[in-house]
């Protein structure tokens, strides 16, 4: 068959391919990117479906609008508002099957053939993929701790003129870096100065621990004139409530928003209003609070016990900054002591060893560091985290 010229830009997911590896019994995985089942409220979600059939079962079970299920997006306004993003109204956001496909709708309406778009190094492997897919040249930014390196960012916005800059700003994946306050405030800035469009994607930012990481991009951008028209916000309830809901949001200025509902019409015509209807029901139920206090705590937990094992077990072997939220680890692999440095020769030890991770290559649009891993802790408990990271120690070691 003829297939199209776009797919030679993209390969398979890695880390789908690494799942096939996975059925070895008894293996412990720390390759996942999703939340632990666990953890989903089953009951108030029950609830909130039996309500949605009951009060509108037309409407939750009817074709719907492209921009998604009113009541939804009235929700979904409040939900951000208190969250701290003034001034978003419903008609400001659709509704997405997942954020994964407001990801898709950017490479739609804004990427033609040969543009070009500023991602982090690491960044999301499915928006490599999914930008590559609409013939997008990325170019890469650099990141450590706090996040993207900004005076590297401007060099990069001033010397290639991207149609767009993708950042995670909290709790990246893979990277687990929460970008500080004031490169924030510089990224919205810089915005202004090149008119570059900036894609703020946040799944993961109600995860944190403890403390609460800085406001969003969307909610500074009230204090930067000028950035709000330059800002797509994009969000999810699939890490915090569940994925099997697909239900996402993007927020963005109004003529990106006609396009991009134009182009999902074609795609999905809409977004499930009945997991649409379900999701209305569960936040207006105000159940939300209580199952993020609850995530939270399970996470945190997880995480500090997967922070604590890497340091006893694999030692000076490895580097990494203990995250503040999130689902992730992002290690780099010293080599010290001659213990194996390569991440991906690491993931095949791991397997033979019971043990799975996904090696940070992949993750990178351009001069992958091979050193590089990322560990997920959200799926299992701390038991299985200790003895996976044990696993892991020895591997490294040979």
């Amino acid at each position: 068959m003829q297939f199209a010229d776009r797919l030679n830009n993209v390969e398979t997911s890695a880390i789908r391919e690494l799942f096939k590896l996975l059925g070895k019994p008894g293996i412990i995985s720390f390759a996942g990117g999703f939340p632990d089942s666990a953890m989903f409220d089953v009951e108030g979600l029950r609830a909130a479906s039996a309500k949605a059939l009951e009060e509108e079962p037309g409407a939750a079970l009817q074709y719907g609008a492209t921009e998604g299920y009113n009541p939804l997006r009235e929700q979904l306004a409040a939900l951000m508002a208190a969250k701290g993003a003034s001034g978003v109204a419903p008609a400001d956001l659709i509704v997405t099957t997942g954020s994964q496909q407001a990801l898709d709708l950017l490479g739609k309406t804004l990427i033609s053939p040969g543009d070009k778009v500023i991602v982090e190094g690491p960044t999301f492997l499915a928006t490599i993929q999914c930008f590559r897919l609409y013939g997008a040249e990325l170019i890469s930014a650099p990141i450590d701790g706090d996040g993207v390196q900004t005076d590297a960012l401007e060099r990069l916005i001033a010397e290639h003129r991207p149609k767009f800059v993708y950042l995670i700003p909290t709790f990246g994946n893979p990277s687990g870096a929460t970008l500080s306050l004031a490169r924030r405030r510089a990224v919205l800035e810089m915005a202004v100065r090149h008119n570059t469009v900036i894609v703020e994607d946040d799944p993961y930012g109600d995860l944190y621990f403890g403390e609460a990481p800085p406001a969003s991009l969307l909610n500074l951008s009230a204090s930067v004139p000028g950035s709000r028209e330059l800002l797509v916000h994009c969000g999810s309830l699939s890490k915090v409530l569940s994925p099997g809901l697909r239900v996402g949001w993007m927020i963005a200025p109004p003529e990106l928003l006609a396009k991009a509902t134009m182009c999902k019409q074609f795609s999905d015509a809409h977004t499930s209003t009945f997991a649409q209807a379900t999701a209305a029901q569960y936040l207006k139920a105000g159940r939300m609070p209580a199952t993020l206090d609850h995530v939270r705590g399970v996470y945190a937990e997880r995480a500090q016990t997967m922070g604590d094992a890497l340091r006893c077990e694999l030692g000076d072997a490895v580097t990494f900054v203990q995250p503040r939220g999130g689902l992730f680890f992002w290690a780099r692999l010293t080599g010290a002591g001659g213990k194996v440095a390569d991440g991906n020769v690491l993931a095949q030890r791991a397997i033979d060893k019971g043990v799975a991770f996904v090696p940070g290559t992949p993750f990178f649009c351009a001069n992958p560091d091979h050193a590089t891993l990322r560990l997920s802790f959200a799926t299992a408990d701390v038991d299985k985290i200790r003895e996976g990271v044990a696993r892991l120690g020895q591997a490294v070691v040979g």
